[in-house]
């Protein structure tokens, strides 16, 4: 299991379970709710991963003056995007997610360092990177490909 969990919060954290499950294949694997419905919290499992799922909140006491919120409360504005790794399908995989709904911002692309990379934008504004690795490429040729310097090792 990794060490780390990223949690995405939603306006409508139900509807947002069902269209990830939906578009990407996500499972819904642990769902906590209050006596009137509303998600407490909520997590996915795919493909050995997770990622929570929950309601917009603000809570002086747990986070000062910061505030959980989607994307869609926020003009669009996000801190972050969330990269999956695929070992195989990623076309079928964005075909899948268009076919849902998502906004399909990259299509399916070979990239420099040697990943096949395709990102969407879901209902409420989150990005999802997801890629899958089609070749090893060593640090000199992902230089060479892309002009940058990269340090490895630090």
């Amino acid at each position: 299991m990794s060490p780390f969990t990223p949690v995405v919060f939603y306006r409508d954290p139900l509807a947002a379970l069902k269209w990830l499950e939906d578009a990407f294949g996500f499972e819904t694997s642990m769902l906590v709710t209050d006596e009137s419905g509303a998600v407490g919290h909520a997590e996915m499992s795919f493909a050995g991963g997770r990622i929570g799922i929950g309601g917009e909140f603000t809570s002086p006491a747990l986070l000062g003056p910061a505030a959980m919120k989607s994307p869609a409360s926020t003009g669009g504005t996000s801190t972050q995007f969330i990269r999956v790794a695929l070992d195989e399908g990623i076309d079928e995989h964005c075909e899948r997610a268009r076919a849902a709904g998502a906004q399909i911002t990259q299509s399916p692309s070979n990239q420099f360092y040697g990943a096949r990379v395709y990102r969407a934008l879901d209902p409420e504004g989150h990005v999802w990177c997801f890629d899958q690795p089609i070749d090893e490429v060593s640090v000199a040729d992902m230089e060479k490909a892309s002009g940058l310097t990269i340090r490895t090792s630090l």
